[in-house]
């Protein structure tokens, strides 16, 4: 029997967050979401409302035989800019901000550690919270996979697309998809 193991993040929209974790070798779902906010089941439009406390984010799934978490997360601080206080480019507001949920403290620990080998990596200090795992709520269905089904709608084509391409290009033995 497979044991599976989730990790919830965020940084910056989730589309975007969504379409760099997806094609990943062991990565089985990501799940467009809402985590770290008060309200119980939050819509988009109460979440965009910046009062809910609640982060775009995406939980994946994962087979740790195949991926790690270490690696995951590598991928993760590759794919936005962590040194971005509550937003990504032109995505401002709390619910763009770069969080890590972790599960107990050994993720802790290693999310700590890729923070410190990534601190070389910008000019700026990364500002990525990092929390125990809140209850995570699927966001709805029209955000799934919501760059796979719009490559060319223009914020895909502009935003999504080019860290999709800069994510695969350093780490494309790790996809199963072509580059």
């Amino acid at each position: 029997m497979m044991s599976m193991e989730n990790v919830i993040f965020g940084g910056g929209c989730f589309w975007c967050t969504e379409g760099v974790m997806n094609g990943l070798k062991g990565v089985l779902e990501v799940l467009p979401g809402y985590c770290g906010g008060h309200l119980e089941n939050p819509t988009y439009e109460q979440v965009c409302g910046k009062k809910t406390g609640h982060a775009e984010v995406v939980k994946v799934t994962y087979d740790p035989k195949i991926i790690n978490f270490k690696t995951i997360l590598e991928i993760f601080f590759t794919s936005h800019d962590p040194t971005q206080l509550n937003r990504q480019g032109n995505d401002v507001g709390p619910q763009y901000r770069s969080i890590v949920f972790y599960n107990n403290e050994e993720e802790r620990e290693i999310i700590d550690s890729v923070i410190v080998d990534f601190n070389d990596y910008y000019d700026s200090e990364i500002v990525t919270e990092i929390v125990p795992k809140m209850k995570f709520y699927v966001a709805e269905k029209y955000h799934h996979d919501y760059y796979e089904r719009n490559p060319s709608q223009p914020y895909c084509a502009m935003i999504i697309s080019p860290k999709i391409i800069k994510v695969r290009r350093k780490y494309s033995d790790l996809y199963n998809i072509d580059n």
